[in-house]
This record gives structure tokens, sequence and C-alpha cells, in this order.
């Protein structure tokens, strides 16, 4: 039974709760967009070398999500709360996050992989930390359907923002500190800092906000003490199986694009400097459109506004494919069309998890956004995986931070299907399981959207 009136959410904590997302939107956007090319231009690393140093510490995270989640909902038994792993993790993330662009000048690319290898492992661990506790809370916040979208709603737009501050203006400051070892290792600090105050402001902003009695089960209901429990409620609950697998193909998606990304901006339109364009004309679109996807979810119902978002994005990363023939300017509209689509893959799995959640039962909130968590950072980490196998069969030769080499044109091909082609495939699959999605809280329970 829905509560508009009862169970909306005080301001200071949909505040709270969306400043958090600078910390996810940073940590989860600059590695995937900067590091592979920091291992392969920077450092030295070859692809296949580089592929392991980027994936080893998420197929960690991967491993320790669900167990974290279940950690949460082991503390949100005991304390009403979920915001101290939150906070262990925060503090301790900036240390694991300045050491990944911190390798010596001169490292032998084994030992400079080696070294970024270890930081990106203590980085992700942290991160698990915080983010597992932090994708459970909105079935704690609220248990009324509209109130989660304008939750969400406001995360999302927080998101956008940060993910253009940090995707844009990290590597804007590395670039205006010299580059090379330097500028990354200044651009490291400059968003650690910036991470840590986003993560802490959720901490102190839901910060006695009790969590609701969801009427499927108890606040304090015993939760599992394993990951099981998040693999048990993949197995059991369709709605739950089918929104992770669309938002796990959606995020290798975009996590191809992004690790593509730079070497587009390198490669194909032969300036470093460009993807701080490709980069905003991806994301800016976000700030602008929110509002727009929520009302428009307010009036067909949050999946089909999903399958709109995602056939926007994929016809537009298709018609990237031109730009194997004309590289040039027109790159930034298609990719302009395909931010006001990713603004809506953003929203809206977030906004539908709380929903089965809260149909499924508070108490296992913990275990599914940790299975969540997991099934996300495996999407995302092998974008840049894709990425760096598609180079390594492409011929791609890695660069010192001195010297760019001249690439084959096998490697200019794999470059521009990894921005374009393989995205939209991606997306195309993720609707075919959308559309076997059946909503957990219909949209005729939900009242208007507030603002």
């Amino acid at each position: 039974m829905l509560q508009p009136a009862t169970d909306r959410i005080p301001r200071r904590a949909v505040a709270g709760y969306a400043v958090g997302s600078v910390g996810t939107g940073g940590f989860g956007t600059l590695p995937g967009l900067v590091l592979a090319y920091y291992l392969t231009d920077t450092l030295a690393v070859p692809a296949l070398l580089a592929t392991v140093v980027v994936i080893v510490p998420k197929v960690w995270d991967v491993l320790i999500d669900p167990a974290v989640g279940a950690l949460s909902d082991r503390e949100a038994r005991g304390s009403a709360t979920r915001t101290r792993l939150m906070a262990l993790g925060a503090l301790t993330l900036p240390i694991g996050f300045i050491g990944m662009f911190a390798a010596p000048a001169g490292l032998p690319p084994v030992m400079a992989g080696l070294w970024v290898l270890v930081f990106f492992v203590l980085a992700t661990s942290s991160f698990s930390l915080f983010q597992v506790p932090y994708i459970a809370l909105p079935a704690d916040l609220t248990s009324d359907y509209a109130e989660r979208t304008r939750l969400m709603a406001w995360r999302i737009a927080v998101l956008a923002l940060a993910i253009l501050l940090v995707g844009a203006g990290g590597p804007a400051v590395r670039d205006a500190a010299c580059g090379g070892s330097t500028g990354y290792l200044v651009m490291g600090v400059v968003v650690a800092t910036v991470l840590l105050l986003g993560m802490l402001g959720t901490v102190l902003g839901v910060r006695g906000r009790r969590p609701h009695d969801d009427g499927g089960g108890t606040p304090h209901a015993a939760p599992a003490t394993t990951y099981r429990a998040g693999l048990a409620a993949f197995r059991e609950l369709p709605a739950y199986r089918r929104l992770l697998v669309v938002f796990v193909l959606q995020a290798l998606a975009t996590g191809t694009m992004l690790a593509a990304a730079q070497y587009v901006a390198t490669y194909t339109l032969d300036d470093q400097a460009a993807l701080t364009l490709l980069f905003v004309a991806l994301v800016a679109p976000a700030l602008l459109v929110v509002p727009f996807w929520t009302r428009y979810a307010g009036r067909v119902g949050k999946p089909a506004a999903l399958t709109a978002a995602s056939v926007m994005f994929a016809a537009a990363s298709l018609g990237l494919v031109a730009l194997l023939w004309a590289p040039g300017w027109w790159v930034y509209l298609p990719v302009a069309l395909a931010g006001v689509g990713y603004a809506g893959m953003q929203l809206f799995p977030l906004a539908m998890l709380p929903d089965v959640i809260h149909a499924a039962g508070r108490h296992r909130g913990g275990a599914m956004s940790g299975l969540w968590t997991a099934g996300e950072t495996a999407g995302m980490a092998l974008g840049p995986v894709v990425v760096l196998l598609l180079l390594a069969l492409g011929g791609f030769r890695s660069s010192t931070a001195d010297q760019t080499l001249a690439q084959p044109d096998a490697a200019h091909v794999m470059i521009v299907l990894a921005f374009s082609l393989l995205p939209a495939l991606l997306v195309g699959a993720s609707l075919l399981v959308l559309r076997s999605y059946d909503d957990p809280v219909p949209a005729r329970a939900s009242s208007e959207v507030p603002a």
C-alpha cells in the first residue's frame, strides 16, 4: 500500500542520498575512462597485460560485493542503519585511488602494471563497502513507488553532474598538470578528494532516518548471512533476475563506449583533448533530460520509459559506425543523442530496483543490492577489457608518455567498432530481456511523481 503523504522522504535525506553519487559516479567513471589508456600509453604496459590489470580487481569486487551485502543486512538488523560500512569505505577509498595513478616513473612495464593492480584492488574493496549499502538504501528510506522515483531522479541528476565533472575534469586536470605520470598523480589526488566529500555527504545526510516497515517482512527480520542470499533472490525472483541482466548488459555497453572514447579521441579524431568534448556530449544531456524522463515514466511506467531510452541509445550508437569512413565534428551530435538515452538507462533500473526489493522484503535488500553491484561492476569492468582485447586483436602498439606510435588500420577499425557497433548490439540484447520484465509495482499504483 502506497503512502505518499506519510512516507515522503525529507529533503535533507534526499540531498544526502543524492550527493553520494559524486563518489559512485566518479569512481565508476574515471578508471573506466582513462585507466586502460594510462596503462598502455603512459606506462607502456602491453594491451594483453593491461587487460589482466583491469579485470582482476573487478573480479575481486564481484566476489566480495554479495558478502558485503550480507554484512550490510546484518548491520541494518542490529542498528537500523547501513552507514557504518559506508563510512569505512569512504574514508579508505582515497588511499587506493591515489595509489592507482601514482606508479613511479621509470618502472618496467610489468612492475608498473603490478603496482596499479595492487592499488586498484584496494580501491575497489573500499568502494564496495560504500556502494553496496548505498544501493540498498532507497528501499529503506521509503515504501512509496513515486517517492523512489523522486529520490532516484535527484540521484541521477547529481550522478550526471558528477560524471561530467569527474569524467571531463579529471583528464583536464591531467593535461593542465602537463600529462604523463605527474599529471595522472595530480588528477588522482584531486578526484579522490572530491569522491571522499561526496560519500561522506551521504553518510551524514541520511543519518537518523529510520527505515520504514515494508509490510512484507519486518525491518529487523534476520537476513541470510552469506552471499548465497543474493543468488537465491536471482533464482527465485524473475523481475529481479531480468532487471539485473538488463542492467549488466547496459553497463557493459556504456563501459565499452567510455573505455574506447580516449582511443577514438587520440587515434580517430587525432586530438587527445577531444575526450573532454566527447564526454561532455554524452553526459551533459542528462542534466537537462532527467526531469523529462521522470515525468514520462509517471505516464507510461518505468519499464516502458527504460525501453524508449534504450532504443534511443542503441540507434545513436549504431550511427557512430560512420566514423570508419568520415571522422569529424559531426560525431558529437549522435553522441549527444546517445547521452539522452544514457540518462534514462541510468535512472530507470536504479528506480526499479527498490520496487523489486520492496516486493521481496526489505530484509533481503543488502543481499540483492550486493549481487546487483557485483553485476554492475562486472559489466563496467568488462568494458575496458573488451576494448583492450579488440585492440590486441587489431595489433595495437602500446606507447610511453613521450611517444605516440602509429597504429595499423585494423586497430583503427577495432577502436571505432568498440565505440559504436558493440554498444548498440549489447543494448539491443538488453531490450530482448526487458520485454519479459513484469513490474512488481504497476504504474497504476503510483501517484504523480513529485518534482
